[in-house]
């Protein structure tokens, strides 16, 4: 998949590639969420890892076009477990956040990203926040750490505010800086 990076980059347009990707993965994950960028992929993905034997997953669309779980709309959403899939259409409101516009969740190129990952994780308040409590939140949930989407948005926010999620990027960063 490394060898698709810069074709995909080049055409410029989402392709099998953004769906192969996920499904890869040469960590052999039993538990996941993936984002897909169209509505219509995710009951078709879901069933994908349940046969490939996924643990605990989900498979989301936001209806704004976010291949994510999103805070602008609604998410269409599939639950994966060995029992199979359950769709369900969830929105933000379900767990006490406030729709925003796409605007106030717009990113930049690399350095005005990196700077919203910081702040974000420095505790500032407001919808990048929020929509980065809910999508921890559902991996949280996936990985079994979370019973529901309640509690893995405040074990997010508490790793967060004690400043172990900061922590951990600057240990990555030193790592991968090498």
């Amino acid at each position: 998949m490394k060898h698709s990076i810069g074709p995909r980059r080049e055409i410029g347009i989402r392709t099998i590639f953004n769906i192969l990707g996920p499904l890869t993965n040469p960590a052999g994950a039993d538990c996941q969420v993936m984002g897909v960028y169209r509505p219509e992929l995710v009951e078709m993905l879901a069933g994908v890892l349940h046969k490939l034997g996924c643990r605990h997953g989900f498979v989301v669309h936001g209806m704004d076009g976010m291949d994510e779980i999103t805070i602008t709309t609604e998410t269409r959403l599939a639950e994966v477990t060995p029992a199979g899939v359950k769709l369900s259409t969830i929105s933000p409101e379900e767990f006490g956040i406030s729709r925003c516009s796409m605007a106030e969740l717009r990113g930049g190129d690399a350095a005005i990203n990196a700077d919203i990952v910081r702040s974000v994780l420095k505790g500032a308040p407001g919808p990048k926040r929020d929509i980065v409590l809910l999508n921890a939140a559902f991996g949280l949930m996936a990985a079994d750490k979370a019973a529901s989407a309640q509690e893995g948005m405040a074990l997010a926010a508490e790793v967060i505010d004690n400043g172990n999620a900061l922590e951990q990027l600057e240990k990555l960063k030193e790592i991968t800086n090498r």
